[in-house]
């Protein structure tokens, strides 16, 4: 599957590997998306990682990769990078121009993977009811802390980057395919409009975009695939009761 948009010569082939429910593919496609350019996709089977991948990502043997005429480019915001350091002309810069914007803009992104990350996930990690609800506010604070960064770094535009999609939007724009499934699948909704009316407007038009609407997995894919993992850790969390 690729991106319409812009050619180069036989060097710029671009080949995404990747896994299709991963929000730092996501990532990546919208990338390549709004810059336009045309790429291959290869889906990996994470429980049987090709011989491609292994050679590509040796050190974390993760997706997604990017493989710039055969070049391995590893890890989700340092691709985005990479894509407006080797592609400057097409599409928009993800990065602003300012050396401060770009440390904060960078310290935003940093923010998403340390902390949204690692208090979101714990909400799938913990078995009993008083740890999910501590998860799940440490979740909630870190949005707060969101909500305050997009007014700061927008300056009251629609965009994290202000006019347009920038690095920080495509950091948080990964998760909004799991944000989507979060309700129907766990029951709690990750961005309120009461709480966080900023990032709930931001996530309306993030799911608006064409470039978003061809880079993420359908809704109701995750969903099933949501239940059927929430299933798994009631059966885990029960048999360990037996023990």
């Amino acid at each position: 599957m690729a991106a319409a948009g812009a050619g180069g010569g036989a060097g710029d082939e671009l080949t995404v590997l990747g896994a299709w429910a991963s929000p730092f593919l996501v990532r990546v496609r919208l990338a390549l998306h709004l810059k336009a350019l045309e790429y291959e996709y290869v889906e990996v089977d994470l429980k049987d990682k090709s011989g491609l991948l292994l050679a590509s990502n040796p050190v974390h043997k993760k997706v997604p990769v990017l493989l710039h005429g055969g070049k391995p480019v590893c890890e989700s915001m340092l691709i985005v990078q990479y894509l407006d350091d080797a592609f400057p002309h097409c599409g928009p810069a993800f990065l602003p121009a300012d050396p401060h914007d770009r440390a904060v803009a960078r310290f935003w992104a940093a923010y998403i993977d340390d902390k949204l990350l690692s208090s979101w996930m714990g909400i799938f990690a913990t078995t009993t009811g008083e740890e999910k609800a501590e998860a799940v506010e440490r979740t909630l604070e870190t949005l707060d802390a969101l909500e305050g960064a997009f007014r700061e770094c927008s300056g009251e535009k629609e965009w994290f980057g202000g006019d347009g999609v920038g690095y920080v939007d495509i950091a948080l724009g990964g998760f909004v395919p799991a944000m989507n499934a979060s309700e129907p699948t766990t029951g709690i909704k990750i961005v309120d409009p009461v709480r966080t009316p900023l990032l709930t407007a931001w996530k309306d038009k993030f799911c608006a975009l064409d470039a978003a609407k061809t880079a993420m997995p359908p809704t109701e894919r995750l969903i099933e695939r949501g239940k059927k993992r929430q299933a798994e850790l009631q059966l885990q969390a029960a048999a360990e009761s037996t023990e």
